[in-house]
């Protein structure tokens, strides 16, 4: 197989890989990943031909485009003896051809003098054709990759432009520009690599269990999927009675977001559940293996419980028969709020997990988003499940704490070694308030506190010098501060 440059954006850099990957699943070709480095932006791969490269990269969002790849070499010398002995034999397809040459400089810079030398370096190839530097028929590029304060480029590349990737669709489906969001909306581009992750596509039905305004149903529609969604709270689906936009003034929900993007033939609707008490027909026993699945992904991000406590639908206390009454007669009022109770974090990951397995397609993916608190290197425990495998891991840190995208494909039955269902059976955190029952609220809560301490905590120095109070102060914020 021909080898081709993927030239990647240098962000996300855990999640570029495993979206490629995915990509190559989804177009159903192979892929081999000859030189990838989190630090650089140029990937090699090995890809069937041309038209694979196109299909692969063409719904991608970490990336620029592909080339085939003419040659490389951490000097010029050698980039123009790599270029002779491995494209040679394709110089003659583009003799008479419209072209152009161009020059991509990762973290370096060259001047117009220092780019047309460069170009001319490669006049052995004898193109005859016109030079465009619009609608060319065949574009060259060079690519340049600096390291550190190096005056000069520490590897190089000649590609010949094969076909551009998706990313265009970050702009599309941009936050900023959409009618309906909320507070926890999900970054456009990373609410579309998780559709990516998922192998979201035509033909495919995709649910979100914990949808709020959309943002992954959306991004799932986009690449062709039929798509649902639920939510605990009802009012994010239905809409809040006007937009926080400047100058809107009408009421957006999350059938006018679909409608924006002229979606609405792939979205089949909305419902108010949690997933502790979904109305889903649930074909399987949660410890069988039998197959009975219906759905082909599951996207979502679950409520880490920061805002607001993690609960389900449900009473904290025993309801009476007066207040059970009560409920029955009024959940039909469209103002009605079902009463809900706190929820163990670890526990709703477990749930989720159980969902995936009774119910989605022999593998059938689930994409979900999980935190992990970072400020203290403690992370949470990857959940697990014997009828699932974990595809990839890919972490967005922040400043005190990050998150993991996890992929997971469902197992085939026969994939599954007998008796691993057996044992599946856990103890979750125990108690009634919010912080009882997540690990992860506590810590991150917590660590906000033990930061404001530290920032107000006198220095020894100051408590016996108190006329030197705010250096004190200052001075010990800034070393602490310093350590994160």
């Amino acid at each position: 197989m021909p080898d081709y440059l993927v030239r990647l954006v240098q962000m996300h850099e855990s999640f570029r890989q495993a979206e490629l990957q995915a990509l190559a699943d989804v177009v159903e070709v192979p892929i081999e990943f000859v030189k990838y480095e989190d630090e650089s932006p140029f990937c090699i791969v090995r890809l069937p031909s041309d038209a694979s490269a196109k299909a692969v990269i063409s719904r991608s969002l970490l990336s620029q485009g592909i080339y085939e790849l003419w040659g490389q070499g951490a000097t010029y010398d050698a980039l123009h003896k790599s270029v002779k002995e491995i494209s040679n034999a394709k110089w003659a397809q583009y003799d008479s051809v419209p072209f152009r040459f161009t020059l991509d400089c990762f973290r370096g810079t060259r001047d117009n003098a220092e780019q047309r030398e460069i170009i001319d370096s490669f006049s052995y190839l004898g193109f005859k054709g016109p030079i465009r530097m619009r609608e060319a028929d065949a574009s060259f590029k060079v690519f340049e990759e600096y390291g550190g304060k190096a005056a000069g480029p520490k590897y190089a590349y000649l590609g010949r432009f094969v076909a551009a990737s998706g990313r265009d669709a970050k702009t599309t489906y941009d936050l900023k520009k959409r009618h309906y969001i909320s507070t926890t909306s999900m970054d456009a581009e990373l609410a579309l690599v998780t559709a990516n992750m998922a192998l979201a596509a035509p033909g495919k039905l995709f649910y979100d269990p914990f949808m709020g305004t959309g943002g992954f149903p959306i991004a799932c529609a986009h690449f062709g999927a039929v798509v649902c969604g639920s939510d605990i709270d009802g009012r994010s689906i239905r809409g809040t009675g006007g937009s926080a936009r400047r100058g809107q003034t009408d009421k957006f929900d999350v059938q006018d977001n679909f409608k924006q993007y002229g979606l609405e033939s792939r979205y089949l609707g909305a419902f108010v559940s949690d997933l502790t008490n979904t109305p889903f027909r649930l074909l399987q026993h949660s410890n069988s293996a039998s197959r009975g699945g219906y759905l082909d992904g599951i996207v979502c991000d679950p409520p880490y419980g920061i805002r607001e406590g993690l609960k389900v639908l449900g009473s904290r206390d025993k309801l009476n028969e007066q207040e059970r009454a009560t409920h029955e007669g009024r959940y039909k009022d469209p103002g009605y709020i079902p009463p809900r109770k706190p929820y163990s974090f670890t526990a709703i990951q477990d749930d989720i997990l159980a969902f995936a397995v009774a119910t989605l397609v022999e593998n059938g993916r689930l994409s979900m988003w999980m935190p992990t608190a970072n400020d203290e290197d403690v992370e949470l425990i990857i959940p697990t499940h014997p009828c699932l495998d974990i595809v990839s891991v890919c972490v967005q840190p922040f400043n005190k704490w990050s998150r993991r995208l996890l992929t997971y494909r469902r197992r085939a039955e026969s994939e599954i070694p007998e008796g691993a269902l057996e044992s599946i059976k856990k103890e979750y955190e125990q108690g009634v308030r919010a912080d009882e029952l997540n690990d992860f609220r506590r810590k991150y809560f917590e660590g906000f506190k033990e930061f404001e301490r530290l920032r107000q905590e006198p220095s020894t120095d100051d408590t016996n010098n108190k006329a030197d109070d705010s250096k004190g102060v200052s001075g010990r914020w800034r070393e602490n501060s310093g350590a994160n």
